[in-house]
């Protein structure tokens, strides 16, 4: 049975960030992932994971000026200076809060930078990050993000980003699969899966349209989540979503798409 983390980016928007631990756990939660943890205290994190008994199985790597639109810097020439202190940075957060892996965005190259540039600008950057992170023993994956949602961003498929792994090189980069945004690029999502599985660390999902719970679009969750343990998964699956109801008590209440969908969080065992 898929093991769900909850991301607290996305689920109990009505909560302060750090009051989201407690509404996971008493959820039956027992993983967590986010995008950043970088405004607050490493310290701080790990209190209310220990408070909860949680595990914080993803947070991603800085990602330059998200206000201004940037995404990861990943692929900008010019930027690996800063590349590489994002990548301490990231580390220094990861193992603090002992989180197995990293993810780094890809980005969104600026306007004048040819695709060859970005190319090899990123694969550049991903060798020294997955170098970096496996001497931290943590995992470095790579996602690719739908360009409905995101224009412009480099990687937005899944074979694509095999081809970027590929050239990088490295065993210890990986391939971040979200359900959503596989769906929103191309479909084919169980072949897919069983194509990929062995390259791939962790996975997300949402529904579309809307990217809210399961069972609120199109995709068969249901026969998804039956096809991913018959094909052997034993990582998470973040579930990365905007809840329908958005009013006060909306996550929770949503949360009835898992019993719907024949799964549970109560037998999710030790986490991973």
């Amino acid at each position: 049975m898929p093991k769900f983390a909850a991301n607290l980016s996305m689920l109990w928007n009505e909560l302060p960030f750090l009051d989201r631990f407690g509404a996971a756990a008493r959820a039956g939660f027992q993983s967590v992932e986010f995008l950043f943890p970088y405004d607050f205290q490493a310290d701080e994190i790990a209190q209310r994971l220990k408070a909860h008994r949680l595990q914080l199985v993803l947070h991603n790597m800085p990602p330059g000026d998200w206000a201004a639109g940037e995404r990861g810097t990943a692929s900008w020439p010019g930027r690996e200076d800063e590349f590489r202190a994002s990548v301490a940075l990231a580390l220094q957060y990861a193992s603090a809060l002992g989180t197995p892996h990293l993810h780094c965005m890809a980005g969104i190259p600026p306007a004048g930078v040819s695709e060859a540039q970005a190319r090899a600008t990123l694969v550049g950057n991903l060798r020294f990050a997955a170098a970096e992170a496996q001497r931290h023993g943590i995992r470095l994956l790579l996602e690719p993000i739908n360009h409905f949602d995101m224009p412009g961003f480099f990687v937005n498929r899944p074979r694509q980003a095999i081809a970027l792994m590929d050239a990088v090189g490295s065993d210890n980069l990986f391939l971040q699969y979200d359900i959503y945004h596989a769906q929103r690029m191309e479909g084919e999502l169980a072949n897919t899966l069983q194509d990929l599985l062995p390259r791939i660390a962790h996975m997300q999902l949402a529904d579309t349209p809307g990217r809210h719970e399961p069972g609120t679009g199109e995709i068969h969750y249901r026969y998804l989540f039956d096809r991913i343990d018959e094909l052997g998964y034993t990582g998470h699956i973040g579930c990365e979503y905007k809840p329908l109801d958005t009013g006060p008590g909306g996550t929770d209440r949503g949360l009835t798409w898992i019993a719907a969908h024949g799964q549970t969080l109560a037998l999710q065992g030790e986490p991973a």
